[in-house]
């Protein structure tokens, strides 16, 4: 890009978040997408386990997960991608008085809602997944899916080079000024005016915002970790398990199963590293709740959720500062939600209606509400 070439809207950030925003804005706007790295995806999108659990998550994302189902198999039409949705169940576990606590009060506060788990008897959680030991209790999700992110990803850069949009790599950016009603962006070598700023930037979000002048939303990164374990003749068909109390999760990948302690260790925004210390962690957990035979680790990898106190995410710009939003806060939901949370992002952005599947307030996910 030449010298303070113009654009509509600049999106800061390559990850799921960047790339699908600027695919939904890029159908009524000129968009170019600012990504630091020289490839893309790199970090938390790149890492991610990219399950889609109905059910999962806070109020606000549980309801853009439901909306993002079918928008799923349009997305993987309108983008030219394989099927991005898999079918895999997820079966919820008890294995103590505490994960007891928190099945029920997952079950009292998903009891009605699309998609919602179901309680299972300790026989039929064995009959699912017969690798348990037996827990104390544990319900099933039926509609959960693994997501191809990979693929997700790679079509919203298609669509967005369809959609006439410019992608530049290597562009971190290091000063976002005013400019009348607009904005001047120095990204690396780059040098461009925008109209708006959309700081898609994930763990990043609040430096980028930082030098543009606008006061953060208080988003802290938190480290997870997983591990790949190679495990010979591996039951087919298994589900995704997950620990109701938050303390493991493992899920079948080929020849391999990935375990996780589920941690979420409170970080700087960086590359990822994992910790020696959890993935024993996992290792531990995931063996005493189970048969697997865990007996070394094949890789391990770490990625970054960032959230905001109240764990939703956060769309659109503070009154003070128009014409820079935040697209941020979608902790360890960013993928499953993607679809439905680009299309309310974009909407928030440009002031459209919000379409007529996506049950969310905009009101709900305002970097203008309580507690940001």
């Amino acid at each position: 890009m030449s010298s303070a070439e113009r654009t509509d809207i600049a999106v800061v950030g390559g990850g799921i978040a960047g790339v699908s925003i600027a695919y939904e804005l890029a159908a009524t706007r000129r968009v170019t997408l600012l990504e630091a790295e020289p490839d893309l995806p790199l970090h938390s999108t790149a890492r991610s386990a990219a399950t889609y659990v109905p059910g999962h998550g806070s109020g606000p994302f549980r309801a853009l997960i439901s909306a993002s189902g079918p928008r799923f198999a349009a997305l993987a039409d309108e983008l030219g991608t394989p099927p991005l949705l898999t079918p895999r169940g997820v079966l919820w576990v008890a294995v103590d008085d505490e994960g007891e606590a928190a099945m029920a009060a997952m079950l009292a506060e998903q009891a009605g809602e699309p998609g919602a788990p179901v309680p299972l008897t300790v026989a039929g959680a064995l009959e699912v997944c017969p690798v348990l030991h037996a827990p104390r209790a544990a319900a099933f999700t039926a509609a959960a899916s693994d997501v191809d992110a990979i693929a997700l990803h790679a079509g919203y850069l298609r669509g967005l080079r369809r959609r006439g949009a410019t992608v530049l790599r290597d562009a971190r950016v290091e000063t976002i000024t005013r400019d009348g009603a607009g904005w001047r962006i120095r990204a690396g070598t780059h040098r461009l005016t925008a109209a708006e700023v959309v700081d898609a930037a994930g763990a990043w979000t609040d430096v980028v915002a930082a030098r543009a002048g606008v006061p953060g939303i208080g988003l802290v990164p938190h480290r997870r970790t997983i591990a790949a374990c190679p495990v010979p003749s591996l039951p087919t068909g298994l589900p995704m398990v997950i620990d109701t109390a938050d303390r493991f999760y493992f899920k079948a990948e080929a020849d391999a199963v990935l375990v996780s302690p589920a941690d979420e260790t409170p970080t700087e925004p960086g590359d990822a590293r994992p910790d020696e210390l959890d993935v024993a962690l996992a290792l531990d957990r995931v063996r005493a709740a189970t048969t697997l035979p865990l007996h070394s680790v094949r890789t391990a990898w770490a990625g970054l959720r960032s959230f905001v106190p109240d764990r939703a995410p956060v769309v659109g710009a503070r009154p003070e500062h128009p014409g820079f939003h935040f697209f941020a806060g979608q902790g360890g939901s960013g993928i499953e939600s993607a679809p439905a949370l680009a299309a309310l992002g974009a909407a928030v952005v440009t002031g459209a209606a919000v379409p007529a599947d996506i049950a969310v307030d905009p009101d709900v996910v305002a970097v203008t509400r309580p507690g940001v």
